[in-house]
């Protein structure tokens, strides 16, 4: 029976261009895995996974919960990350939890109001969607993802006064972000600099530093949805790719 306080949890990510894998039991951390952004997903994902299991001193069959980042993100690394969760949880009869990407940026960047999440989707545009983050690192929807170019994104949320821009695609796109700010009238900062998103009601818009490893916060957001009830099994569980991959966006223009 599972022990929702405490649950095994294996968490990949394939999402992101690294990747990584984390194995966690509750809210501790057992071992936890980056992967290589010049090696695919498919060359690295089970001997990190091996390696993660055999740090934390347990099985494959010990695990309790197999969470995976869900999308939005790259295509062919979310189908790695998915397909593998799937199978493991489908073969040893385990429940999974498909986590947002968005979510996973979002909750590793902390608490927050108003939170974007940006992640590079190819082609020189962005998958984006704003969050609140509460203290329990609960994440909250406040608008539906988004596949967009980075100017776009910038007039879409030109009213926002106070917002924290989290992920790759904010450090990719971060001179963009402050060109904007200033136009804007707008502090921009470094989270971490004296009085960025401080108790003032200045508008302020905080560039949050690179989180390149999100296996241990797909492990905590896991962890909320198990406590919730919120586990699916291997046939629920559905990517979230927001936009048409590459091969049937050419497929409509031809």
């Amino acid at each position: 029976m599972l022990e929702t306080e405490t649950p095994l949890i294996l968490s990949i990510d394939t999402a992101t261009r690294a990747g990584s894998v984390a194995i966690t039991r509750g809210e501790i951390m057992l071992s936890e895995h980056s992967g290589e952004v010049a090696i695919s997903h498919s060359a690295h994902l089970l001997q990190s996974i091996s390696r993660a299991l055999e740090d934390a001193g347990v099985t494959l069959a010990d695990i309790d919960i197999f969470a995976a980042a869900a999308g939005p993100g790259s295509f062919t690394g979310l189908r790695i990350g998915l397909a593998t969760v799937k199978s493991f949880a489908a073969t040893l009869a385990r429940s999974c939890v498909g986590v947002p990407t968005l979510y996973a940026v979002a909750g590793a960047a902390g608490e927050s109001m108003r939170t974007l999440a940006l992640l590079p989707a190819g082609r020189g545009e962005v998958f984006a969607q704003l969050l609140t983050v509460a203290r329990s690192g609960q994440v909250h929807p406040l608008d539906a993802p988004v596949h967009l170019t980075p100017q776009h994104l910038l007039e879409k949320v030109r009213a926002e006064k106070r917002l924290k821009w989290a992920g790759e695609g904010a450090q990719i796109h971060a001179e963009a972000i402050h060109a904007q700010a200033l136009i804007n009238g707008i502090l921009f900062c470094a989270e971490g600099q004296d009085n960025c998103l401080g108790g003032s009601n200045e508008p302020q818009w905080a560039l949050v530093p690179s989180q390149e490893a999100l296996a241990a916060e797909i492990a905590r957001q896991a962890l909320l949805r198990v406590r919730a009830g919120e586990i699916e099994t291997p046939e629920r569980l559905r990517a979230i790719y927001v936009r048409p991959s590459d091969a049937e966006l050419n497929k409509q223009d031809s």
